[in-house]
């Protein structure tokens, strides 16, 4: 870095990590500051919260912004090294004895100003060498960003894939007991058959989490290859300028071919295979709901709390950090306390959507909170998620691998078993089924939604 600049100027705009010029300079609250890039490959390397490298303190903000400021002076460091470089007589041109202040993008070389002007580099686009080096330095930082982003995408995806094999098979296991269950239920209704669905749904299981496996393995191929792009970045902050401006090229462009495609996980769904029967032998159940009590509180957050949830070592969390939304909630007028009773509610119109039944104490209380070990609300519950929907059962929170109902859910409330089915009316088929015995004391309906 030797120029005129006085030497505490340039240690001032160096990062502690790489020791070179700040490149796309974050600072941290305890005052700290360094590349994005080294800040980024430190904090992805260390096994506790984000800290400072240098005081350790912990860092409560992870999405910082580029310090303007200092990558202003950085910017004027440069330039003042980059001239002393140029100016040096066994950096002039041979043949013409001219500072290279020109820069030719085309074939990457330093030009002076008459070797611009010749033929062979007259069509070609030429930069000041200061402005073109300016140029190439954001170019770098900016293509790191992207390039750091899509590797930590494919981390979350490679989690989400990984959530779920298990819990796909597990409710594919489930779904095939919870139907044989209500055909024992309903015996008169049973068709020989329809015995077969109950392997086909495991066969479907199986088939996606096959493709799962193997997309795994395509995300981790491609992390691995971003991954090397990445650190063939980070070496190019080691270079001084000219070398920058003729060997940056090629590796942005292998850099932005490599984003094109990067592979998604997927999002398994089994079909929802009607059963024969079924709607006649619930339709002998069927009671009219009234719902009172309604309440639109922006503070209700099962919604958020359902996208929040994440996976750790020990097991289903839900985390409540989420931003509050507005939603409409409301529960029937009469607790149900013996028999069996069916109902459908109609959620065409909601992008969010929450049914099923609740205990009075719930609702008495209610702040629209979600708690896995809750054993007071048992839901079915809808979640846009990005250009999808997903569905969830609570009480614990589970994952449902099933396609989304159109139009109306029934849920059948059987006090004699003490267990609750969630049905698809339109499909005629079984979305979820809780466990006999899940509860012996007074229920409410409950519905929540967020209406178009």
């Amino acid at each position: 870095m030797a120029s005129d600049i006085p030497a505490a100027f340039q240690k001032e705009l160096t990062c502690l990590v790489c020791l070179n010029y700040l490149l796309d300079p974050v600072t941290l609250g305890c005052g700290h500051s360094f590349c994005w890039c080294c800040l980024c490959v430190f904090w992805d390397q260390a096994e506790e919260p984000a800290r400072c490298p240098v005081c350790r303190q912990q860092s409560e903000q992870t999405n910082l912004k580029t310090n303007l400021l200092l990558k202003n002076l950085v910017s004027i460091a440069r330039n003042a090294n980059l001239f002393q470089f140029l100016k040096s007589e066994e950096q002039w041109c041979g043949t013409h004895k001219e500072i290279k202040e020109i820069f030719c993008d085309a074939d990457k070389s330093l030009l002076c100003l008459l070797c611009s002007q010749t033929d062979e580099h007259g069509d070609h686009r030429h930069l000041p060498t200061e402005e073109a080096a300016e140029e190439y330095w954001e170019r770098l930082a900016n293509q790191m960003r992207s390039l750091w982003e899509k590797i930590q995408e494919i981390d979350r995806s490679l989690q989400k894939n990984s959530q779920g094999t298990d819990s796909l098979m597990f409710y594919a296991y489930q779904r095939g007991d919870m139907m044989r269950k209500v055909y024992q239920m309903v015996p008169p209704l049973f068709q020989e058959e329809e015995i077969y669905y109950f392997d086909g749904i495991i066969k479907e299981g199986q088939k996606f989490y096959k493709l799962i496996q193997k997309r795994q393995e395509e995300m981790i191929g491609k992390k691995t290859v971003l991954r090397k792009i990445y650190k063939e970045l980070m070496n190019m902050c080691n270079k001084p300028d000219v070398e920058l401006l003729q060997e940056l090229g090629d590796k942005l462009m292998r850099s932005e071919a490599a984003q094109l495609h990067i592979p998604r996980p997927l999002l398994p769904e089994l079909h929802a295979r009607p059963m024969s029967g079924l709607m006649d032998w619930l339709n002998h159940f069927k009671v009219k709901i009234s719902f009172s009590n309604e309440v639109s509180n922006q503070h209700i957050r099962v919604f958020d709390d359902v996208r929040s949830l994440k996976y750790r070592d020990d097991g289903l969390y839900v985390s409540l950090d989420a931003s509050p939304s507005k939603y409409f909630a409301a529960w029937g007028t009469r607790a149900f306390t013996s028999g069996k009773q069916y109902w459908e509610v109609d959620v065409d119109s909601s992008w969010d959507w929450a049914v099923g039944v609740c205990r009075d104490s719930w609702l008495r209380k209610f702040d629209g909170l979600l708690s896995d070990s809750n054993r007071d609300s048992f839901l079915l519950v809808c979640v846009k998620e990005d250009n999808h929907y997903r569905l969830w059962a609570t009480a614990p929170t589970t994952p449902l691998y099933i396609q989304k109902p159109v139009g109306r859910v029934g849920m059948f409330l059987d006090f004699h078993t003490g267990s609750l089915s969630f049905v698809d009316v339109a499909r005629r088929s079984l979305i979820w089924r809780y466990e006999d015995g899940v509860f012996t004391f007074p229920v409410k309906p409950f519905t929540c939604t967020g209406h178009l």
